[in-house]
This record gives C-alpha cells, sequence and structure tokens, in this order.
C-alpha cells in the first residue's frame, strides 16, 4: 500500500491545549499537539455524533464532549465507558513548519 501524505496545516495553526479540525480528502480529522509531537484521529466520536475537536484534551487523552468518554490520541484506544469502539488514527509528521498526514484508505 502506498503512502499517500497531505499537506494539511501549519504546526503553529494547532494549539497545545485545543485540538483542531481539518478536512483531507472528505474525512474530518482531528489534530492534537502534545509537548511538540503532531497526533491526528478521526474526529467523529464512536458513541455518539459528537466531534473530538470540541472535546477536552488532557495529557494525550482527548474526552468527548457529549458524554465524556476519552480516547488516546496516540492509539485511538478507546479508555472507558460509555465508549465501546477505538477510533482511527493517522501517521503524522512534520515537514518544516508545515504538518503532514498519511492518508491511507480504511
Amino acid at each position: 500500500m502506498s503512502e499517500q501524505w497531505r499537506d494539511v496545516c501549519a504546526v503553529e495553526a494547532i494549539d497545545e491545549e485545543v485540538p483542531l479540525a481539518v478536512s483531507v480528502d472528505g474525512r474530518e480529522i482531528a489534530l492534537y499537539r502534545i509537548d511538540g509531537q503532531i497526533y491526528a484521529t478521526d474526529n467523529l466520536c464512536s458513541h455518539g455524533n459528537a466531534r473530538l475537536c470540541d472535546g477536552y484534551l488532557e495529557g494525550h487523552e482527548i474526552e468527548c464532549p457529549l458524554h465524556q468518554g476519552r480516547f488516546d490520541v496516540r492509539n485511538g484506544r478507546a479508555m472507558c465507558a460509555p465508549l465501546t469502539a477505538d477510533i482511527r488514527i493517522y501517521p503524522a509528521k512534520t515537514d518544516g513548519d508545515r504538518v503532514l498526514l498519511n492518508i491511507m484508505p480504511a
């Protein structure tokens, strides 16, 4: 499977405390900047119709704003109830001051 890196935004566009939503190839993705590292997940909670970019970020966990379930942004793992399904993650890297995501078919 070939890599499909996409330039999505400037590193500085992502606040250390507030996730950023971007749309890439028809997918809505949440970007997180934690201790200088960029992480990317699906932006929609697997439990309800809520955007994770509107949630509360603490450490490496994003809390869904609808039902307070938390996901680890490093691996997409659902951390607590009411969540029962993980979310998809996307490889992310920086190139200078730009953020690149590897968008592969699901």
